[in-house]
């Protein structure tokens, strides 16, 4: 499957990488055209019999398809397409789709598949996070700028949305929703900005990872990290700690870090927007966040690092 699309494909790769996934296996292509395309795709194959389903394109596509394939014996590959592709850089692979194939092919070749979790946000799954509020906000504002400057644009643009949203377009003082952690009352976060995280780290930024919660991991449930406020204090400590500048991040007073969370729900005092892997879904009131254990058969490439 391949979003012709995404930010990093070109004719040129797909020809090549469509000749190598070929050449040892029987091969169908099929090209994503619309927003839930993949999904759709995804299902058909696993209803077919396909033991693989290969995504070249970007963490939405990924997405896409991983709802496609949840509860399925179809096994889900990861291809690097897109401007950021962090579920794949954190499955270890090559962010260079080519040389990411050929890492792919290894993995088959040793039947490296494993079943893992995922978590959801009313229903809708996600591989690595969950935001709900102020990066749910950026990724909106990214969205309504188009397709052809985020494909150029790639990360100056979303350091650009996050400033302008941040000024303009959300408030990060006051807290709009609180965050229950599994059903106990009496464990309540108010916050302006939270994240559920199945993997770590929450994202990259060029080179560099910017890690929230490092125990996320695809073999535990999830990691919520919840911000009271993201005043400037709070922003550039939480930035310096996530990008292995500073102490846990745990330890600053207006942020709580829970790890292994089976269950969250989500209560707000007016429509919040949010987001599962970097597609913006909309706003909600009421948010139900859910942990599913076994829920995907991956391919994980040879000793990779988000495996425990």
């Amino acid at each position: 499957m391949v979003n012709p699309s995404a930010s990093s494909v070109t004719a040129r790769t797909r020809i090549v990488i469509q000749k190598a996934l070929s050449a040892d296996h029987r091969l169908e292509v099929a090209a994503t055209s619309r927003r839930g395309h993949a999904t759709r795709l995804a299902q058909g194959a696993a209803n077919d019999g396909i033991d693989v389903v290969a995504v070249l394109g970007g963490d939405g596509t990924l997405n896409e398809a991983a709802n496609g394939l949840v509860g399925t014996d179809t096994a889900l590959a990861a291809l690097p397409g897109g401007s950021t592709n962090v579920f794949a850089r954190t499955l270890g692979l090559p962010d260079d789709p080519v040389e990411a194939t050929g890492a792919l092919l290894d993995a088959i070749e040793a039947a490296s598949i494993r079943r893992i979790g995922l978590g959801s946000v009313n229903g809708r799954h996600f591989l690595f996070h969950a935001g709900i509020g102020f990066d749910a906000a950026v990724v909106e504002q990214v969205e309504r700028r188009g397709g052809l400057l985020k494909r150029f644009a790639g990360h100056p643009l979303f350091v650009a949305a996050s400033v302008d949203t941040w000024i303009r377009h959300y408030d990060h003082r006051q807290p709009a929703f609180h965050v229950a952690i599994g059903g106990d009352e009496s464990v309540v976060f108010p916050s302006v900005f939270t994240v559920c995280l199945n993997t770590d780290p929450y994202t990259y930024l060029g080179t560099r990872r910017l890690s929230l919660a490092p125990a996320a991991s695809l073999d535990r449930p999830l990691s919520i990290v919840s911000f009271r406020d993201l005043r400037p204090g709070t922003v550039a400590a939480s930035l310096m700690k996530a990008a292995g500048l500073g102490a846990n991040i745990g330890r600053l007073s207006s942020v709580a870090t829970i790890d292994d969370v089976d269950a969250a729900d989500v209560a707000a005092s007016r429509p919040v927007p949010w987001q599962v892997d970097g597609d913006h879904v909309g706003e909600a009131i009421e948010l139900s966040v859910r942990h599913h254990p076994a829920a995907m058969d991956l391919v994980i490439p040879l000793a990779s690092p988000a495996i425990d």
